[in-house]
């Protein structure tokens, strides 16, 4: 299968890449610098996709899109909603104008579009949240329509916290956690729904190869755990202590917007549409999860 990955050197499309060539698939990358201040998302997007690149794929995988870290801004902001909405459109657009569509694309999505739920158990039938990630959610799932409409099979994967060791969440907590000052953050009864990166790579060529598959999909290991969970389980890994609790305002003053729509919000997620396809979770335990991800 030939495949074309946006968004290839970043840290979940760099480990795609790999696996996807050790898998025997050929693949093409698209590869774009940050856009300039100022500069529109889907100018640039525009400008580093190659059509007649996408007119040789059998399959296209979406990764592109502003990293989500940080305070959030109005500008951050505008930026996260215009990269998912205007940048997926463009590719969605391009795909179905092509006189060869690839016959799939898997285009990321997230479990922010459940929003903060509390203990309810979320699958992919659960409706959307309330709040700005829910709504970017929405929107970035809505603008694949274009290639579904022309016929292309669509998979809407919403991931989980991804955890490796080289970046994202866990390579952000790391630190504080192995000099023993980490700690649950607020009550840590908000539920984290997490996937090992070998898991969430292996799930996207499943969605890839696996035909029954469309629509949207949960990216997240079937045993979700709360932050307390999460924070006692990575400390006996790294054998250190937690007794640092992180207050519900502190958070909010060190992040502001960012740490009610990822650290404090609830999210139960369970993968029904992988399991019932018969995907393989190599790490469905968090404990083993983190053990291979930080060895």
């Amino acid at each position: 299968m030939h495949v074309f990955v946006t968004g290839s050197t970043g840290l979940i499309g760099s480990r795609l890449v790999a696996d996807l060539k050790q898998h025997g698939h050929q693949v093409t990358r698209m590869v774009r610098s940050s856009p300039k201040e100022g500069e529109a998302i889907w100018n640039y997007v525009e400008k580093k996709i190659d059509l007649t690149q996408l007119e040789a794929a059998d399959a296209v995988v979406h990764l592109a899109g502003e990293n989500i870290a940080g305070r959030w801004t109005e500008a951050k902001k505008r930026r996260i909603r215009e990269s998912r909405k205007a940048g997926t459109e463009f590719v969605a657009e391009s795909l179905a104008r092509l006189d060869r569509r690839p016959r799939v694309m898997v285009c990321s999505s997230a479990i922010g579009y459940y929003g903060d739920r509390g203990d309810e158990e979320l699958t992919e039938s659960s409706p959307p949240g309330e709040g700005f990630l829910p709504e970017v959610c929405v929107e970035w799932e809505a603008a694949c329509g274009p290639a579904a409409e022309a016929g292309i099979r669509v998979v809407n994967l919403r991931t989980g916290l991804t955890l490796a060791a080289e970046g994202g969440p866990l390579a952000t907590m790391l630190l504080p956690f192995k000099l023993g000052l980490g700690g649950r953050v607020s009550s840590g009864r908000q539920w984290w729904s997490w996937i090992a990166i070998d898991d969430l790579v292996a799930a996207i060529r499943f969605a890839l190869e696996n035909e029954t598959l469309r629509g949207p999909v949960n990216g997240a290991a079937p045993h979700p755990v709360t932050n307390y969970e999460f924070t006692k389980t990575l400390g006996r890994v790294i054998r250190r202590p937690t007794i640092f609790p992180i207050p519900r305002f502190a958070a909010k003053l060190a992040l502001g917007e960012m740490a009610e729509g990822l650290l404090l919000a609830s999210a139960r997620v369970l993968p029904n549409r992988l399991k019932e396809a018969g995907f393989p979770f190599r790490f469905p335990e968090l404990q083993p999860a983190l053990q291979h991800v930080l060895n």
